[in-house]
């Protein structure tokens, strides 16, 4: 391949939000920090995401200092929400597809209220307080120790120019075509990386993106979410139609590839990426 390098950096304060973009970013064992430590929960407390609530897509979520997050959507008042204290709030059992998972209730009844009130539903919202020990990479692809953050699985997702241009092409060819060309935020990852051939991410098994080195988990399985507009919230039939036509594999609708890291370290935009094995 050519010159490989960090193009974009992104991260989802709270799980189905909208994405945050980054100049630099902290990786840490279970994920990139301040991604995906916050998550909407049911009344049943199970996870709530734009699989179910594709209105989720409007809402942003801006990091604060200690860990909080900003709240806001299009005719809401923002909201400052702190990070629970340990002491003042007992964790609650939520589930996150299979994973059931201990989590720290918001304090302030008002960020229940505000999430509440963006979807017409009752919802509260809760914070992973330790990370390093809440939640384990699902054991079939994970090494002693690994664990993750409200991430649907693994600590990052990685996905490259080349192959959403390819994809873009097949879905120019296709029946849909008037839904493309589809842009990177679709597919919701944590490392963009461009140099690179369409689909040699497939080969990987380890990256080093800057100072840190990357396993190369599994395909990224796609789902509803790939095909919600994430500046409207409106679905479509694109990428699934294509991805179910020309990358299916083992069953599973597959675009960019799951990473755990393998040490901590830090990632800026611009950074070499290299191909370690």
């Amino acid at each position: 391949m050519g010159y490989a390098r960090l193009q974009s950096i992104h991260v989802h304060p709270v799980k189905a939000f909208r994405s945050l973009s980054l100049q630099k970013a902290v990786v840490e064992p279970w994920g990139p920090a301040g991604d995906r430590r916050w998550m909407l929960i049911d009344d049943g407390g199970k996870v709530v995401t734009q699989r179910r609530q594709p209105r989720l897509a409007l809402a942003a979520a801006e990091l604060l200092p200690g860990g909080g997050v900003r709240l806001s959507a299009p005719g809401m008042a923002p909201l400052a929400v702190p990070v629970p204290v340990p002491r003042a709030a007992g964790t609650v059992t939520v589930q996150i597809f299979r994973d059931k998972v201990e989590a720290l209730p918001a304090e302030d009844a008002a960020a229940h209220a505000w999430c509440s009130a963006l979807l017409g539903a009752d919802v509260r919202l809760v914070h992973l307080d330790d990370p390093a020990t809440r939640r384990p990479v699902d054991p079939a692809y994970a090494l002693p120790g690994e664990t993750v953050s409200f991430a649907d699985g693994f600590p990052l997702l990685l996905t490259t120019t080349a192959s959403l241009g390819a994809l873009n092409s097949l879905i120019a060819r296709g029946e849909h075509a008037h839904e493309g060309p589809l842009p990177m935020d679709r597919f919701r990852p944590n490392l963009v990386v461009s140099g690179t051939e369409p689909w040699a991410e497939d080969r990987w098994s380890r990256v080093a993106v800057g100072e840190v080195v990357l396993r190369v988990a599994k395909p990224c399985g796609r789902c509803v979410v790939t095909t919600t507009d994430q500046g409207t919230a409106d679905r479509g039939a694109e990428p699934l139609h294509s991805l179910g036509r020309h990358r299916r594999v083992d069953g599973k609708l597959v675009f960019g590839q799951n990473l755990v890291p393998l040490g901590p370290g830090t990632v800026r935009v611009g950074d070499p990426v290299r191909i370690v094995e």
